[in-house]
């Protein structure tokens, strides 16, 4: 069992960055609580099972799973994200035990959970390898691992590979949307975890117009806020960041329908 936060590691400064960066998120629960069904639903999970939601936000998945009778617990790294979790719960009745701290280190016993599952959560970790032990070790031989990530090929893959061209990570980092590669996926549960399954998915933000979509993800997306706020001294180099950026979203943004496309891979295993 790790420390809530690795304060002295090599990827402290990286995390440290990364909670202050998603604290603003809130608002995208709106878009991503459907997507929080589709993967509990893809889970299957049922009343009875012991779950954790890694990652979790303010609890969308957790709080649906709760609903259908899981014991559930949630974990992220974001204070600010986990007060609003615990809101949700308080207001559906529902008894969940949220608390925040690292998918790297989670506070847990082994073999302690039924479930472990995570939306677009984990994927930031900075070692996909340390994630994935750690959800595995919490996780009961052949219990379910289900998670939701971002192919790398589509729009908010996409999307972090254009601020990663302007924002590099870290060294050592791994990129978060290397989780939305089966192959990848298949080669890092290699041995750990067996009957693996994948499916595509979609979830549909409404917009206004691509400037606008640009606007509402600049103000809720952590490593944007970090690049717009980089920019803020160079007005030209803002700007033609943001026609790329505008340009990327328009190739997805469905106009006669006022929404954005954004396909998300999931992926579901049983624990060896």
């Amino acid at each position: 069992m790790g420390e809530f936060h690795d304060r002295t590691g090599p990827f402290a400064g990286f995390k440290a960055v990364q909670k202050e960066a998603w604290s603003l998120f809130t608002p995208m629960e709106v878009f991503t609580t459907p997507a929080a069904a589709k993967l509990v639903g893809f889970a299957g999970v049922a009343a009875g099972q012991r779950l954790l939601d890694v990652g979790c936000g303010t609890g969308v998945v957790a709080i649906t799973a709760a609903r259908r009778g899981a014991k559930v617990r949630g974990l992220d790294l974001s204070p600010v994200l986990i007060e609003r979790a615990r809101e949700h719960a308080q207001l559906a009745n529902l008894d969940v035990a949220f608390v925040d701290g690292d998918a790297e280190s989670l506070p847990y016993g082994d073999n302690e959970f039924d479930v472990v599952l995570s939306q677009f959560g984990h994927m930031f970790a900075p070692r996909p390898d340390v994630a994935i032990g750690e959800m595995l070790r919490v996780l009961k031989p052949g219990g379910t691992i289900a998670f939701s990530t971002w192919p790398p090929h589509l729009y908010v893959g996409r999307m972090f590979a254009m601020i990663g061209r302007h924002l590099p990570l870290p060294e050592g980092v791994a990129s978060p949307v290397l989780w939305g590669d089966p192959k990848i996926v298949a080669e890092r549960l290699a041995g750990k975890a067996k009957d693996v399954s994948f499916e595509m998915d979609m979830i549909t933000p409404s917009a206004l117009s691509p400037q606008h979509f640009r606007r509402t993800m600049e103000a809720t997306i952590g490593p944007l806020i970090k690049l717009v706020a980089q920019y803020k001294d160079e007005p030209d180099r803002l700007k033609s960041f943001r026609a790329e950026f505008e340009a990327l979203i328009s190739e997805y943004f469905d106009a006669g329908q006022n929404v954005m496309r954004q396909q998300f891979l999931m992926t579901k295993a049983r624990k060896v």
